[in-house]
């Protein structure tokens, strides 16, 4: 049986430590609602692979799910389990969405285990500036919040069907913005995409740069919507990570995954003391014509 089924029975009851009444046993948001769960799953599946690969150190990278179509009148219903928190800004496109978000300080390998105990469920509130957490347990999430919730609420906005975002650490590609002509547009993206098929096939609108930013401002926020709006669903954050958006966390974790693949083959050829040809521009224009690709 895969750990990320496990999980489940791991929390299918838990002691809520709720302000209001901290005497409160409840079971799981997660049991009886299977589509909910697969969801949770996935992100508890895709944070071990993080981990495997290095990508997560400590308490690094961040998951942010927005799980509102999953919700029933039940869940709607739920009281908050902390108090009213600001979100920072104001999102009005996320009035009354529910999302699933890593918490602060927590370690990905822990999240792999147990999703419930190491991130939460939050009900954004009708001021869309402000959250409650409803599930499992008041476990605050992300300092990164209001850079995911501002990324969501632009995905809304423009009725993209992407419902899911990651910040994770990938070595290889994090090496790269270590020298200024791989953040040039464009340069890294077509390095990448040559290296191997699958990297333009599975990526195909590429990889967009945004220069160093101090981590969680609202600059690198706005930077990486900028980046998105200018066809990227990867966005290469200078000697920091990438931050991935996709219809969900497994989709978003598989760009990221390939895009790294390539990053490791042209160091590889690196190593060996030759630069790689890489596949040629008409080859790459091949595989768009028939595949379809957008770029």
């Amino acid at each position: 049986m895969r750990a990320s089924l496990w999980q489940v029975s791991r929390t299918k009851t838990c002691r809520c430590v709720c302000p209001f009444n901290e005497k409160i046993l409840m079971t799981s948001i997660l049991e009886n609602r299977p589509a909910l769960a697969r969801a949770v799953n996935q992100v508890a599946e895709a944070a071990g692979y993080l981990w495997q690969k290095g990508w997560a150190e400590r308490n690094g990278g961040n998951i942010t799910v927005n799980i509102t179509e999953y919700v029933d009148e039940e869940m709607r219903a739920m009281p908050a389990i902390s108090d009213v928190m600001p979100i920072g800004t104001t999102l009005p496109h996320l009035k009354g969405c529910y999302f699933y978000c890593k918490g602060t300080q927590m370690r990905m390998r822990d999240l792999a285990r147990w999703p419930m105990d190491n991130g939460s469920i939050i009900r954004i509130l009708d001021d869309c500036a402000s959250y409650v957490i409803i599930a499992d347990k008041p476990v605050k999430p992300t300092s990164e919040l209001p850079s995911h919730l501002s990324v969501h609420d632009y995905l809304l906005a423009k009725g993209s069907p992407y419902r899911a975002s990651l910040h994770t650490h990938p070595i290889e590609l994090v090496a790269l913005t270590h020298n200024k002509k791989f953040m040039e547009k464009d340069v890294a993206t077509k390095i990448l995409w040559s290296m191997i098929p699958e990297t333009k096939a599975f990526c195909p609108r590429g990889l967009g740069m945004v220069s160093y930013m101090m981590p969680s401002s609202v600059e690198l926020a706005d930077a990486t919507i900028k980046a998105i709006d200018d066809d990227y669903d990867v966005v290469m954050w200078e000697k920091h990570g990438v931050f991935a958006v996709d219809t969900d966390i497994m989709s978003a974790f598989d760009q990221v995954d390939v895009l790294n693949k390539s990053a490791l083959i042209y160091i590889a050829a690196k190593n060996m003391g030759f630069v790689p040809d890489g596949m040629t521009e008409e080859q790459m224009k091949e595989l768009s014509d028939t595949f379809g690709l957008p770029k």
